[in-house]
């Protein structure tokens, strides 16, 4: 590369020289002599005003005077000066009076002239070399935009292995076989088994995939070619073809190997469907993977490993047995996972005596990998930025609360004296009812300090990981929930604005119960409602109604029963228990803040 650079430097120095040269040449100043004839030159010596003659070859320079530049003129060719000029008519004494010197012709000046004269050709010759190179350099361009773009990472040192991944057993046993299929394929060879051709890793965001996939070719110590889906795809029809085959032939050429492409959707989606806008670039791309998976000649060991979390709109062809033979689900973590992969993170820092990593794996229900390591992040930023030397369990549960809640404290916002009891009043509701009812979660922390749109809440942390939910659990959280504009009826006699995402809360879960759920003994065991959700987001795209208006209105009529029997309920809770109601609010309003220990006081005081 270096002498590259310095032969091209070399040769763009010579083009601006020659440039600047017959710059020089074209546009240099006319200070050339003046030319005269020989005869004029006789003249001018029988007139005694030429003082000196200087010869050299054909070329004759005359000084007229010392001061002023010489002119030349040209003899004849092998004929002496003097001759000739006696033979215009100059005298002997007339010559006698004017020195004239002989020189010896040299080379220079021609060899000088004949660099001036091809300095218009090296010019144009540069010209020409530099719109090759540059010509050269778009083919280049043109024939590498078929190329893939995977990058390669060498199994030989691996940065990534199991130990690496916690938080998912059932994932690394299914991917652990891969592993001993590429160490040891001849063990399997014997037996007559196939190498798996692919593996799809299904999972929600920040759930690992990419980590497991890196994890089974540090394991397998083999080369691990990482690309995502989306850079096959491009404007011009037949580049992502050209690059997945590309990308299968370095694949071959280092197999046994593994070829990750992450966020396979983008071009696994349905074929001619118009799902996701019809594109034939996509298609084509999606045709050239199949084949590559099993086609002719695919007898090699390349595992394609691919993920996505949209697992419900990639094409059937794709899925079936041949080409992704395993699926493996890396779904969210438990509190044993969830506590495996903070070990994972805390590993190589600074961590207090007192943290109780168990007790935030509790606290952390619904995390997945990707948020316990931005928690146990956020803990070491707060640490640093308060002067620690380790990470004490202040600052996980800081850092937990900042990425469940979204934002730190902001205790800068300026809040009224009436709004501030208003919400102690509604926070001390929520948290009476929860306190009071059977089968809520506990709770870890009360406060009325705002942290981002909340102006206060009730922290509820689960004990365990709830899979199955009963009619009582939802009917108690209809309640916890109506337990603060509740709280605001009794003692203010008028509500606020403050319930409104406690409302939406309450009438998604009483209508859920309704339509989804089946606990409604009015309705029956019926789902009502046909949703197109997404998996493993957990959102509802659109629901279609495939019942009646008259059914609708029994559904409404059914939810607004559930909510207001809560409603009924909760009232009658915070009415007999006003002195508590009372007790909560006010050590709100002194502390602002009060745990779960603190709250157990109070309640047992009042």
């Amino acid at each position: 590369m270096n002498a590259n650079w310095s032969r091209n430097a070399f040769v763009y120095l010579l083009i601006l020289v020659a440039g600047v040269a017959l710059f020089l040449n074209i546009y240099r100043p006319d200070e050339a002599p003046e030319q005269i004839s020989l005869t004029q030159l006789a003249a001018a010596i029988q007139k005694g005003s030429v003082e000196s003659i200087r010869v050299n070859g054909q070329e004759v320079q005359v000084i007229v005077d010392e001061n002023k530049p010489p002119l030349t003129t040209r003899r004849e060719l092998d004929i002496p000066l003097t001759q000739t000029l006696v033979g215009l008519g100059v005298k002997p004494d007339e010559l006698g009076r004017v020195r004239i010197t002989y020189e010896a012709p040299g080379n220079g000046g021609n060899w000088l002239a004949l660099f001036i004269n091809l300095l218009p050709l090296i010019f144009i010759a540069g010209l020409f070399f530099i719109l090759f190179r540059q010509s050269q350099g778009s083919n280049n361009q043109a024939l590498s935009f078929g190329k893939s773009k995977a990058r390669l990472f060498t199994g030989d040192k691996p940065t990534v292995t199991f130990a690496d991944v916690a938080g998912s057993d059932e994932a690394k046993q299914e991917l652990q076989e891969i592993v001993e299929f590429l160490k040891e394929p001849q063990k399997f060879a014997a037996l007559g088994a196939r190498i798996p051709k692919g593996v799809l890793l299904v999972g929600p965001p920040g759930t690992g995939k990419t980590l497991m996939a890196k994890a089974v070719s540090g394991e397998a110590g083999v080369p691990f070619f990482s690309i995502s889906g989306s850079e096959f795809v491009e404007m011009f029809v037949g580049v992502g073809a050209s690059r997945v085959r590309d990308l299968f032939e370095q694949a071959k050429r280092n197999s046994p190997c593994i070829i990750f492409i992450d966020e396979i959707d983008a071009v696994g989606r349905y074929r001619g469907t118009g799902l996701g806008g019809s594109h034939d670039e996509r298609e084509q791309t999606l045709n050239q993977i199949l084949v590559e998976m099993d086609g002719f000649g695919t007898d090699t060991n390349v595992i394609l490993v691919a993920a996505t979390n949209r697992p419900d709109i990639l094409d059937p062809a794709l899925l079936r047995p041949g080409r992704f033979d395993r699926r493996v689900t890396m779904d969210r973590p438990d509190v044993r996972g969830r506590l495996e992969i903070l070990k994972v993170h805390v590993r190589g820092k600074p961590v207090a005596p007192d943290v109780d990593l168990e007790n935030v794996a509790r606290q952390t229900p619904g995390f997945v990998g990707a948020d316990l390591e931005n928690v146990v992040n956020e803990a070491a930023i707060l640490a640093a930025r308060r002067g620690k030397r380790s990470i004490g369990m202040s600052e996980l549960q800081e850092a937990v609360e900042r990425i469940g809640l979204g934002g730190p404290e902001r205790r800068s916002r300026l809040i009224s004296e009436r709004e501030k009891r208003i919400t102690a009043y509604h926070e001390a509701g929520h948290a009476l009812v929860a306190r009071l009812s059977d089968s809520s979660d506990p709770i870890q922390k009360i406060t009325i300090v705002p942290r981002s749109m909340a102006v206060g809440y009730v922290w509820q942390v689960s004990d365990r990981d709830r899979v199955l939910n009963n009619r009582t659990y939802y009917n108690e959280r209809i309640a916890i929930a109506l337990g603060g504009r509740v709280a605001e009826e009794i003692i203010f006699g008028e509500i606020t604005t403050g319930a409104s995402n406690d409302i939406q809360q309450l009438t998604n879960m009483a209508r859920a119960m309704v339509t989804k759920y089946g606990m409604s003994e009015v309705m029956g065991p019926l789902q009502f409602g046909q949703q197109d959700e997404l998996v493993f987001l957990g959102r509802e795209l659109a629901e279609q109604r495939d019942y009646s208006e008259e059914v609708a209105e029994q559904i409404d009529a059914e939810v607004r029963r559930l909510v207001n029997d809560a409603h009924a309920r909760v009232r009658a809770l915070l009415t007999t228990n006003l002195d508590k109601l009372h007790a909560i609010a006010r050590a709100l309003l002194e502390r602002e803040t009060l745990n779960s220990e603190e709250l157990d006081a109070i309640l047992t005081a009042a």
